[in-house]
């Protein structure tokens, strides 16, 4: 039997799921010096937020006597990229052997979200007092890495002059692969197709993750079992052979393992997520001084298009680098000469749409309700298309560095839908996802069609979508749960999108580490 290994996957293995394990490694640099006769001893602790207060998860070891400590010991965290995980560093000098804090000198502290961290791979901030003053000169840097094994291995196996089996034909071989398990019994990782009537069988090319072939260790044995096929389950065994991926990889000239990118390895690669927001200012939102209009905003200071807003816009932020996000409007009449428009920047100005962070978008939509008169159609296609525009430039790009957003918020039936549809099936095909969160009570039937969940977008033209790049989710189902689950719900399926794009043009992160 001969086998041989091919460098390129077949496709994709397995699902890709956004929750998984992030190591962050923390170093210290010019501490606070809180001890008489010599330097402080440091140990950092790590806290989550958990329903609005501070849970410890672990801490470092003790760096005895050093104002720069590397600390050994290692924090471990499931990442959610649809979820707010705000993290506390906090640093003391260990005086007692005692594990109350209040029994350690404080030596400064940094908050931010574990988005924050992954998004830039290392960053470095100051330690800050519990006053909010800086801790001296006292300096953190926090290093994030995935904790995954996502190398992948493509086979492609063929027999030669195998045993006949069959009394009136020839074999009709298959093959299993096995790996060792903990108790020392040979654990089935892999069962082929069954080519039938042949004692040359060409198995069609597997790949499969190294961690589930050998459990990551390119020496471990693994047993190859070939049988021909009977249909009532006694198969006869026509012969076994036993290597590693390490004696396949010696036998082939190309490199045979690559590796299965992962959301987490395109954002730690540097992939920029670049976020747009389309409002609906249609008049059938009603005017918004009136109470019952869905842009009225409230003496909480909210209205459930401000709520979508903050809900997306406060995770997507820490994706972008410079947060620097357009925020367009549709469906209004402009002063001053009154006309409607289907992609206006709601800061009123064209050439720089952009507001600074989601207070920045938050702000400029507060500011021009006054301004604008709502009035209609409620037209998707051209803010679509306008993103849609940027994200083809970004095809360019040679490695994963840009995919774009788009959130419309909006209250009701799309009044282009043959246009939005073949903007959409055009848009499958870029560095591209489109979320669509509706407010109010309407029927969104059409929205459902969009979102390709159940069944594939079709263009006018017949075209098919690419692939599914729409989110749609009702405001309603939401309106008395935490503000989180919102978030949750529409950005589930984002970090699969993003990675289906990338595999497809086969484009690697920025940086990426060898298999």
């Amino acid at each position: 039997m001969a086998y041989t290994v091919t460098p390129t996957p077949a496709g994709p293995i397995g699902s890709q799921y956004c929750v998984c394990k992030v190591e962050l490694s923390v170093c210290g640099q010019n501490l606070l010096d809180r001890d008489v006769t010599s330097k402080s001893d440091p140990f950092c602790v790590l806290f989550m937020e958990v329903n609005g207060k501070w849970v410890e998860l672990d801490r470092t070891e003790t760096a005895v006597n050093n104002l720069n400590p590397a600390f050994a010991k290692k924090f471990i965290i499931d990442y959610h990229f649809e979820e707010v995980q705000k993290l506390k560093f906090a640093l003391f000098d260990q005086d007692k052997s005692s594990m109350q804090l209040y029994e350690h000198d404080f030596l400064g502290e940094f908050s931010c979200t574990l988005g924050m961290i992954v998004s830039s791979k290392k960053i470095t901030r100051s330690l800050l007092l519990g006053n909010g003053k800086p801790a001296g000169k006292g300096m953190i840097t926090i290093a994030a890495q995935e904790l995954s094994d996502n190398r992948v291995i493509t086979l492609s196996m063929a027999g030669r002059k195998l045993d006949k089996k069959d009394l009136f034909g020839k074999s009709d071989p298959f093959l299993e692969f096995y790996k060792p398990s903990d108790d020392g019994k040979w654990m089935l990782v892999h069962r082929t197709e069954v080519i039938k009537y042949t004692l040359d069988p060409v198995w069609k090319p597997l790949t499969v993750p190294l961690v589930s072939l050998c459990d990551g260790d390119v020496e471990k044995l693994i047993k190859v079992v070939c049988y021909d096929y009977d249909s009532d389950g006694g198969h006869d065994f026509i012969g076994e052979f036993q290597t590693s991926v390490a004696r396949m990889c010696e036998a082939q000239d190309a490199l045979p393992i690559s590796r299965d990118f992962s959301f987490l390895d395109y954002i730690l690669g540097g992939c920029q997520l670049m976020f747009t927001v389309g409002i609906d200012f249609t008049a059938s939102n009603g005017n918004p001084q009136d109470p019952s209009s869905l842009h009225y905003i409230n003496p909480m200071g909210t209205n459930e298009y401000l709520s979508a807003i903050w809900a997306v816009g406060q995770i997507i932020q820490d994706y972008d680098s410079d947060k620097m996000f357009p925020a367009l409007g549709f469906g209004a009449q402009l002063p001053p000469d009154w006309k409607v428009s289907h992609e206006f920047a709601i800061n009123f100005n064209p050439t720089n749409p952009f507001c600074s962070g989601v207070e920045g978008i938050v702000q400029a939509y507060s500011a021009c309700l006054p301004h604008i008169r709502f009035y209609g159609p409620t037209n998707f296609s051209p803010i679509v298309n306008h993103v849609a525009r940027f994200a083809a430039q970004a095809t360019q790009q040679e490695a994963a560095s840009q995919y774009f957003i788009l959130l419309i918020i909006t209250d009701g039936v799309i009044s282009d839908m043959d246009e939005t549809r073949h903007a959409v099936v055009q848009a499958s095909k870029l560095p591209m996802s489109i979320i669509i969160v509706g407010v109010g009570n309407a029927d969104f039937a059409a929205m459902e069609f969009l979102d390709g969940d159940s069944r594939v977008l079709r263009s006018y033209t017949g075209e098919e979508a690419m692939r599914d790049i729409v989110q749609f989710v009702p405001f309603r189902d939401f309106r008395n749960a935490p503000k989180e689950t919102l978030a949750k719900a529409v950005l589930a399926e984002l970090p699969q999108q993003v990675v289906q794009y990338f595999k497809h043009q086969n484009l690697p992160p920025i940086t990426s580490e060898p298999a």
